[in-house]
């Protein structure tokens, strides 16, 4: 019974809670479509006074013009050409200052006599606008207004047409000597509606959109018009005899705001302005507070889900507290036994750390001496000539003194000493390579580092007939081990001499140079460059593509190994031009000490 009870306790809430929100929905989308129905009433207002503005501000002009004496005269002697021709620059004038479209006179039978439009490829002198409605009631004495596209021009406008009379005593139809029409353009309406989200529409008395904001909508009827209507629009040719079809034959996206409305009589015309209220913005202010009511009733629920949640929690408490001492204290022993694990497994960690460290340093320092005995014999060989020298020059001396030429032995006696420096120079550059590297981290001078590599590799590079290119471009300082980093100069340098000992052209350059707070060297060679195949375990220990005897394939590895201790990167790749380049980026030591003051 008490599982029955808890299982319906929530599907009533939720379906009360449904019943709210369905409510608040309802009465949200209600209150919306009133709010803004009433902002459509209010911007239609100002639309529509804004247009009757317009429409009204022209009523007087053509009845005002009729009493002109060139126009008069033009009626009673219309083969008078001098006159007709000051009269359609009259015309001309009037409608240049007034700003409408096209002024036009016409006769007793509809026939153009002058028109602003005079010298232009659509004049309307001598068309005969007889058939249009604004005519037929202009000659009838009455004010003639008609909405339709032109005749002459194909372009639509509102007509306004008064009668024109032989003075102002004579009055009605039998009087009527002609008609004065102008036409207005009402477009600039639709360029001015287009900033509003809602369609606006300008629909004539038979249902015809012929102003609207939407584009798709022109020219389509509110509603099927029947066969009468549909005569009367092809004898007035209104619309340019277009077929009027309804808006709803229009695709499913082009009328998907049609729908409700809210109207206002426009003029004497019979017109209509309609706006149609967005309701995709009524359902999103619906959804907007429906949303808003599921918030609160999901706190709500949330709050009392908490509130019981926590007096279960109380109970559970009251009723299991001996539980919770006897679990807590076992989670206590599990911890400590577990921190106990922990620092033993970090003590192991560090153990291990240290041996790899010390196997590393070694593998370096192996790494090292793999070199000095690959470097041996042109070494040996660099020493066997100083050497050779100075046993020359000593003779000579012993020569030059026993002949009492003792300028002469000065001179020998000095190149011994240049000699003798030179082997200096080149045992202690030696013993410092040689030498267990302490790790110390001092400030290095790169430019330094490159001369001390080159200096031991000078004479392969001579043996090889390989010519090295050194370009120190900006002087360069950074943080390191001195001995490690030549040891990685030498061993990128060794590389590059192995590349290009088959190549037609055997060059290899070095550039030093400064980048974005990084020392940067570039090692390129003239060699065949770097197969795709090579490239992916080019750092790999133990990975060499030279034959059997010649390398262990520790070099890259153990050089990647030393730049990343200096946070450094070296990397490899296929110069544009051809052959490998060995590129080493290193912090700089003004970056390194910039970033340990912040």
């Amino acid at each position: 019974m008490k599982s029955r009870k808890q299982l319906w306790l929530p599907a009533l809430a939720l379906i009360a809670a449904l019943a709210v929100l369905a409510a608040t929905y309802v009465l949200a989308a209600r209150k919306a479509s009133n709010d803004i129905g009433e902002a459509s009433e209010r911007q239609l207002q100002i639309i529509a006074l804004d247009l009757e503005s317009v429409l009204q501000k022209f009523e007087t002009l053509p009845f005002a013009l009729g009493f002109q004496s060139d126009v008069l005269r033009a009626l009673a002697q219309p083969d008078d050409l001098q006159n007709i021709q000051r009269l359609n620059q009259a015309l001309q004038l009037i409608q240049r200052q007034s700003k409408v479209v096209a002024i036009f006179m016409l006769d007793r039978k509809g026939m153009t006599l002058a028109s602003s439009n005079w010298d232009s490829s659509v004049s309307f002198v001598g068309r005969d606008f007889g058939f249009r409605p604004y005519f037929r009631e202009a000659i009838k004495g009455n004010p003639g207004r008609f909405y339709g596209i032109g005749n002459a021009t194909n372009v639509p406008g509102y007509f306004i047409a008064q009668p024109i009379y032989a003075s102002a005593a004579d009055y009605g139809a039998n009087a009527v000597l002609g008609v004065m029409a102008i036409k207005i353009d009402l477009t600039e309406f639709e360029h001015t509606w287009r900033s509003s989200e809602e369609p606006i529409t300008l629909v004539d008395s038979s249902g015809v959109v012929f102003l609207s904001n939407r584009p798709a909508w022109k020219y389509h009827s509110l509603y099927s018009l029947d066969g009468q209507v549909q005569q009367k629009l092809a004898g007035t040719h209104q619309y340019a005899d277009q077929a009027i079809t309804p808006v709803s034959s229009l695709s499913k996206q082009q009328r998907t705001e049609f729908g409700q409305h809210v109207t206002r009589n426009i003029g004497s015309l019979g017109w209509q302005l309609m706006l149609f209220p967005s309701q995709a913005r009524i359902a999103r202010i619906a959804m907007l507070w429906t949303l808003a009511a599921a918030l609160l009733l999901a706190i709500a629920a949330i709050s009392l889900w908490a509130v019981y949640q926590r007096r279960r929690r109380l109970e559970e408490r009251l009723t299991s507290a001996e539980y919770l001492d006897r679990t807590i204290a076992q989670r206590t022993q599990e911890l400590m036994v577990a921190n106990q694990t922990l620092e033993a497994k970090y003590a192991k960690l560090k153990e291990t750390e240290h041996l790899l460290r010390s196997t590393q340093n070694k593998l370096i320092q192996a790494g090292k001496l793999a070199m000095l005995g690959q470097m041996a014999a042109g070494i040996a060989h660099e020493l066997n000539q100083p050497l050779a020298a100075i046993r020359a020059f000593a003779d000579n001396a012993i020569t030059f003194l026993a002949r009492e030429q003792r300028d002469k032995a000065a001179e020998n006696l000095g190149h011994i000493s240049n000699a003798s420096a030179r082997m200096g120079k080149i045992v202690g550059q030696l013993n410092g390579f040689s030498r267990k590297s302490h790790e110390a981290v001092a400030a290095i001078d790169l430019s330094k580092s490159i001369e001390a590599a080159a200096l031991l590799l000078g004479n392969e590079f001579q043996t090889h007939g390989t010519e090295l290119r050194i370009d120190i471009r900006d002087p360069a300082q950074v943080v390191g081990d001195s001995v490690r980093t030549e040891q990685v100069l030498i061993n990128l340098l060794r590389n590059a001499l192995d590349a290009v000992d088959n190549a037609g052209q055997k060059i290899v350059s070095l550039v030093l140079e400064r980048d974005a707070g990084e020392a940067v060297i570039r090692i390129r060679d003239s060699g065949p460059g770097i197969p795709a195949q090579v490239a992916l375990h080019l750092f790999e220990p133990f990975f060499t593509t030279k034959p059997s005897g010649k390398g262990l394939g520790l070099g890259l590895a153990i050089s990647s190994s030393i730049v990343q201790a200096m946070n450094g990167r070296l990397a490899a790749n296929n110069h544009s031009e051809g052959g490998a380049e060995f590129v080493l980026r290193i912090p700089l030591l003004e970056s390194v000490e910039k970033a340990m003051e912040t």
